[in-house]
């Protein structure tokens, strides 16, 4: 006995199984089934992708899956419970495996294979899912890519574009039209241009020196170089290379590759850099003899460039991954020159470099990465997996993150002036270079050469040969902890390195530099030049006090002021420091040790605007400490300065340098702000500043304050939660009164009126730009109503009237805007309040087609949030607000735009598209939240007829413009649904209204035709013939709107009886569309309308006794409709049948079965026309089919236009078939027709307007012509003698003497060409298998 499933509901087949069972349902492995019923180990079902076809299983072929149960009962719904993302990939599979196979029939190889391909990857992915074992990120990452993949597939294969949300399939019914809308265009635009990141990354990896002369290790360094400004852009990155020019260490990847990270966009310019300073490590010279000298020296080798504008180019050109690039390594002339051969080089300096051999060349491999640091990690894990060097920027990104740690003192050895000191020759000098304590202790590990190998305690120069002025420009990175940083100092020594055979160093000078002053500031950026104190090799170093004591610098005395001898000799530095820990500013460390000096209090906050703005986010949280410090020390003293300084740092963070420094700031007022006090002496700054504002001359510093209000309510709103905590709420009175005065002082300024251009209006534009800002901070201590009531109240307190020079009044909407994005217009209890006041200024600007996007995205926001929800009263009522304001304006609004010439650049008409689109789904969005109820009081508003007809004929207008194909792009299928399912449901609740008030003695012909030509135009649209979708896609869309085709088809069936006498104004304008609505393929639209026709026939009868008008359009439009692939033979056989059935009562029965019997033989002659003409070969079926079809025109219907039109048609045939006699015969069916006359014939086909005479004249040519190609000379002749005399009738001897000539040279050819005769057969078919302008009637 068959039992209906409870829990078995939907399963997967495991197993093919043929169905050779009595009503067997057969099934391939991976079929989907629905299962209804089961009964001993057999369930009985249906494959989902086949419903219709229902059918008994085995039971074990099936793998069962939960899944929910919808409308359960006869027409229950399964929704499988597995991840949303998995059940769309799944179908999506299904659909794409159907098409693939088609793309090998068609021959389409590449798509083939990339869709193999990326089907196997979803698969792959699918099994990932499925597993369970991915983290939370991992997961995000792997849907991610899944859906990226099914929007590629589906775009390729030309499928349906699907709205996401967290990568899940959306239901249109869960959500507005607008968001509905958001997503669809989002979606879209994925597939347009990426947007440009502002951060990017060079990867580069060395890979060898290729060079004749090696034999010794080499340093190479890697570094970004700004040839405008004369300066590396980054640090460097150091690789060491052996003997053989190879990495030194090859098993390590981080020593051989580096990330250059934070270029900004200004860093990828042609004048740009990447050089490379090799260096090696042996002797003096290159050629000395191996024993000259064991002492190993740092010597310049070469050096090669490479302009980013090459990388750039190449990136452009290949789209590749990696690109391998081979640099020509180049050497001085003169050592001297080392330390500029960069230079030389890219300013091409050739006298000044050569070749360091023929041969040599520099390989490595460079990449350019684009976006943030965190976004390449997740891009590109394989480089830091493995290990990459990261070489930072010399000095800050453009964006500086609050995250970002950074203590880098940047030293370049620049120069030195030494003297011969008693030597014939000039010395080889050494620099070694120490970082020491204050206790003169080594700091280990804090000189780094750069990027790529570990820091060095101790680091020696290069040396430049026979040089008393050598010239370095050395970068060194010093990594120093910041708690050794006070009393460190570096200690410069130098040395002579002497090329005898014992290759000594001897010391003879040295210099140091302090790191930090005894006031707390690090060594100052820029050029300093040292002193260099004599010493002798043996100089004990271990006691620094005994020379720190000591003058270090020229020009800048520090330390005592102990005498030094003169000397000649100087050593020149230059430093740079990046650190988020240390200052050079002196001004900020006086600011931060504010009580050390509190008579100078005042001076300190003037001086804080000078401040670098990268200082104080360092320190955001001290400054911020040290500012409310001194606003508690005395706040009526203070309290504006403090106030103007609190503004200042605000402002900064709304730089972009520094705009991810607001959460620092954010954090410190949760977590650290103390000032319990504040409040009061913010809000009394604030509104002296706002009541300020109306007479002050001059506005900038008020603008800055009003910039700033978010955080200055942040401050004051949290200052007072920090009070009442600490007082169990006293004063609240005094602070709400403060607040509402704040207020009234705002909507006083807000108030006042000037013209646009004036200082006034940009300070009220910068209050309103800053606002919104402010309700959630307000919400947090007042009630949501009060703060609704009064934002209200400051938003009425702008001025109404629209200017056209008005420059407020964008700003004024960008408000509106924000406040309805805000959490405060989310909360009904709020929104209620708000809503007058915003559609109050939406209706201004929307009645004066001003700032259009903006209102669009407005609208789109309130749609968004007022959720179809008929239950609550508020959603109710908000709904009658809009519909009160906005439904005609919209209405006004879309026709405006839609009848605007579209603008012409690709950018703007994108913007115009946009701005369309959204009105679209704002209407949709209103339309489908009204009910019943709305709809009512909608029909009841009108207090005229006329009223209520322009406002029918106006929306019947817009849903024409909603349902053209060119509204939506393509694939957006699932916003056409809706939108026709929106008017659909629209047109059933106006139907009503039209048969009140439109009818007998109102009857109006304009509104009832615009309903029936919008109901024809609806069902013909392409996205509601189910028939040409998949089975998957029709089944949801019939299980979801049902066929609207139907259903509209049934609302014309319904209105037209409504008519009566009223459907003569009807004929014949709606017999054509009526027409092209019967030949849609579906049978129950066809059995609503085709008895339309009936009724048709017999009004027109009634009044004129006959239906020639009924008969003569319909012959007209079958023609042209089945010749556009309409109708087929059911519909013949179904209109025979409807119509003579409906007949047989009439009294004009005998007539009518003739006008049925006559359209329907059209049909058969019009299929058969159509099935021929499918053939790409000329063949006798076509030829024979349009002789059959131009004489049933001719001879059956006396419809001489289309006998025409046929006869050029069958007259092509023979012309492609090259049978000239044959089309000449046929032309000459048409030449007949017309006669020697003047009277004046209209352009048909491709014949001009013209008189009949010259038409015929044209036709006699061509024939002629015709007869000439197919050697059938005797016919010609006739004609040539034919048209001979009727130019000589006219005189027209010219014409008169070209067709005797042809009349003699068709004789000439008669008597000299050779002809086959021609041989013709009489053939006969029988039989009704044969088509029927084959058939024989016996």
């Amino acid at each position: 006995m068959w039992i209906p499933t409870d829990h078995e509901k939907y399963g997967v087949v495991i197993s093919g199984f043929r169905g050779t069972v009595s009503h067997g349902l057969p099934l391939e492995v991976g079929d989907t089934v629905q299962i209804l019923e089961k009964c001993d180990g057999w369930y009985r079902g249906f494959v989902l992708k086949n419903p219709s076809f229902k059918g008994v299983f085995p039971a074990t072929y099936i793998h069962l899956k939960n899944a929910n149960v919808r409308n359960k009962g006869q027409f229950e719904t399964i929704i499988p419970t597995e991840d949303t993302v998995i059940t769309e990939m799944t179908g999506t599979l299904r659909e794409w495996g159907i098409m693939w196979k088609q793309l090998y029939v068609k021959n389409d190889g590449d798509l083939f294979h990339r869709l193999w391909h990326v089907m196997n990857e979803l698969l792959d992915l699918r099994r990932q899912v499925l597993v369970g074992h991915l983290t939370h990120d991992r997961m995000k990452d792997v849907k991610r890519h899944i859906t990226a993949r099914l929007d590629w597939g589906n775009e390729q294969m030309g499928l349906d574009l699907v709205p996401r949300k967290e990568f899940s399939m959306v239901d249109p019914d869960d959500i507005s039209v607008t968001e509905l809308y958001k997503l669809m265009e989002h979606r879209h635009r994925k597939k347009d241009t990426p947007i440009p990141t502002s951060s990017h990354h060079l990867f580069l990896q060395m890979k060898s020196l290729m060079c004749a002369n090696l034999g010794e290790e080499l340093e190479v360094f890697f570094s970004i170089y700004d040839s405008r400004e004369n300066h590396p852009v980054s640090e460097r990155f150091f690789v060491k290379l052996n003997k053989n020019g190879l990495p030194k260490f090859p098993e390590k990847m981080e020593r051989q590759c580096t990330l250059f990270v934070d270029l900004g966009s200004s860093d990828l310019r042609k004048d740009i850099y990447i050089t490379v300073h090799i260096i090696r490590l042996g002797r003096m010279a290159a050629g000395e003899k191996k024993n000259s000298c064991s002492t190993q020296y740092r010597r310049p080798f070469g050096c090669a460039v490479l302009s980013i504008a090459d990388l750039l180019q190449s990136e452009r050109d290949t789209r590749d991954s990696k690109e391998d690039y081979m640099l020509k390594v180049y050497m001085c002339n003169t050592e001297s020159e080392w330390y500029q051969i960069h230079e030389n080089i890219i300013k091409k300096l050739n006298a000044r470099y050569n070749l360091t051999s023929s041969n040599a060349g520099l390989s490595v491999a460079l990449q350019l990465l684009h976006g943030d640091i965190d976004q390449i990690r997740r891009e590109y894990p394989v480089l830091f997996t493995r290990g990459v060097a990261i070489s930072r920027k010399l000095g800050f990104s453009d964006i500086i993150m609050p995250g970002d740690i950074r203590n880098d003192l940047y030293v370049t050895l620049e120069k030195g002036e030494y003297e011969k000191g008693g030597k014939s020759v000039a010395r080889n000098v050494d620099v070694t270079m120490y970082v020491l304590d204050s206790e003169g202790q080594v700091l280990k590990d804090c000189i780094s050469l750069g990027s790529g190998e570990t820091p060095v305690s101790e680091h020696h120069s290069f040396v430049l040969y026979h040089n008393n002025s050598p010239r370095w420009a050395e970068l060194l990175k010093l990594p120093i902890p910041v708690d050794k940083f006070r009393g460190a100092h570096v200690r410069l020594e130098f040395r002579h390195c002497s090329t005898k055979e014992k290759g000594e160093k001897k010391l003879f000078g040295f210099s140091f530099v302090p790191l930090m002053q005894e006031d707390g500031r690090t060594l100052p950026d820029g050029i300093h030049e040292l002193i260099v104190h004599k010493c002798e090799e043996n100089t004990n170093f271990q006691d620094p006090t005994c020379y720190l004591k000591l003058q270090y610098c020229k020009g800048n005395l520090h330390g005592n002021s102990q005498p030094v001898k003169a000397s000649k000799e100087t050593f020149w530095i230059s430093s740079f420091l990046c650190s988020t820990k240390l200052t050079q500013n002196g001004d900020l460390l006086d600011f931060l040790k504010w009580r050390a000096h509190p008579e100078r209090i005042c001076d300190i906050l003037s001086k804080f605007k000078d401040i670098d703005g990268a200082e104080i986010v360092k320190f955001l949280q001290d400054t911020l400490d040290a500012l409310f410090g001194i606003l508690d020390e005395n706040p009526q003293k203070y309290g504006l300065k403090v106030f103007d300084s609190l503004v200042h740092i605000i402002n900064l963070l709304q730089d972009i340098k520094f705009q991810h420094f607001k959460p620092v700031m954010d954090t410190y007022i949760e977590s650290h702000f103390a000032g319990a006090l504040a409040y009061r002496d913010l809000i009394k700054v604030l509104k002296r500043y706002i009541d300020r504002s109306i007479e002050a001359e001059r506005q900038e510093h008020i603008q800055d304050v009003l910039r700033a209000q978010e955080y200055i309510f942040k401050y004051i709103i949290h200052s007072r939660s920090l009070y009442t905590l600490a007082t169990g709420g006293q004063n609240e009175e005094e602070f709400r009164s403060s607040i509402y005065e704040l207020f009234q002082s705002v909507r006083y300024f807000l108030s006042i009126e000037s013209p646009g251009s004036s200082i006034i209006t940009q300070t009220q534009a910068v209050f309103l730009s800053s606002f919104p800002a402010v309700y959630s901070e307000l919400l947090k201590l007042i009630d949501v109503r009060e703060v609704a009531n009064l934002v209200r109240d400051t938003l009425r307190s702008m001025p109404d009237v629209l200017h056209v020079e008005y420059s407020l009044e964008a700003v004024k909407l960008q408000c509106i805007a924000k406040t309805v994005e805000s959490q405060l217009f989310a909360n009904p209890d709020s929104r209620c309040i708000l809503l007058p006041v915003v559609l109050h200024h939406l209706h201004m600007h929307l009645q004066e087609q001003k700032d259009l996007i903006m209102c669009a995205r407005i609208l789109s926001t309130m749609f968004c949030l007022i959720k179809k929800d008929s239950t609550e009263t508020t959603i109710s009522e908000e709904v009658d607000m809009l519909v009160d304001s906005l439904l005609g304006v919209l209405l006004r609004t879309i026709l405006e735009i839609s009848n605007r010439p579209q603008p012409s650049g690709p950018a703007i008409r994108l913007q115009f598209q946009d701005v369309t689109g959204e009105f679209v789904a704002c209407l949709l969005a209103l339309l489908r939240q009204m009910t019943d109820k709305h709809y009512q009081q909608l029909l009841e508003s009108f207090t005229s007829r006329d009223d209520l007809r322009d406002f029918l004929l106006q929306i019947f207008t817009v849903f024409k413009i909603l349902i053209r194909p060119e509204m939506f792009p393509k694939d957006w299928t699932i916003m056409r649904l809706v939108t026709n399912n929106v008017i659909i449901t629209t047109i059933l609740y106006l139907s009503d209204a039209l048969r009140k008030n439109f009818l007998n003695e109102s009857f109006d012909f304009k509104v009832w035709d615009s309903y029936f030509y919008l109901a024809v135009i609806f069902i013909n649209q392409p996205c509601l013939q189910l028939e040409l979708f998949s089975p998957a896609k029709r089944k949801k869309v019939l299980e979801k709107y049902g066929d609207m085709r139907v259903m509209m088809g049934c609302e014309i069936f319904s209105m037209w009886q409504n008519l009566g006498e009223h459907k003569l104004h009807f004929i014949p304008g709606l017999i054509g569309p009526f027409l092209e609505v019967t030949l849609v393929p579906q049978a129950d639209l066809r059995n609503v309308m085709i008895p339309i026709f009936h009724d048709l026939m017999d009004w027109e009868q009634r009044r004129t006794g006959n239906f020639k008008q009924v008969e003569a359009k319909l012959i007209d439009k079958l023609d042209s409709l089945m010749s556009e692939g309409k109708g087929d033979e059911t519909y013949r056989e179904l209109f025979n049948s409807i119509l003579l059935k409906k007949i047989e009562r009439e009294t004009w029965r005998e007539s009518g079965i003739s006008l049925v019997a006559t359209v329907t033989r059209l049909m058969e002659r019009l299929l058969d026309y159509r099935d021929c003409m499918k053939v790409a070969e000329v063949d006798g079926k076509k030829i024979g089919c349009t002789v059959s079809l131009l004489n049933f025109y001719k001879t059956e219907i006396n419809k001489e236009e289309m006998y025409i039109r046929y006869i050029h048609k069958l007259y092509d045939l023979h012309l492609k078939a090259q049978n000239f006699t044959e089309a000449a015969y046929t032309l000459l069916l048409y030449d007949e027709l017309l006669e020697w006359s003047e009277r004046p014939l209209r352009e048909f086909l491709h014949y001009p307007m013209q008189t009949e005479w010259q038409r015929k004249e044209i036709l006699h040519l061509t024939i002629i012509q015709n007869f000439d190609k197919g050697k059938c000379w005797e016919n010609g002749i006739i004609l040539c003698r034919e048209l001979a005399d009727q130019y000589e009738s006219f005189y027209d001897y010219r014409n008169l003497s070209k067709m005797r000539m042809m009349e003699a040279a068709f004789y000439d050819k008669i008597m000299d060409q050779q002809r086959l005769e021609p041989e013709f057969f009489r053939v006969g078919f029988y039989g009704k298998k044969f088509p029927f302008f084959l058939r024989v009637s016996t």
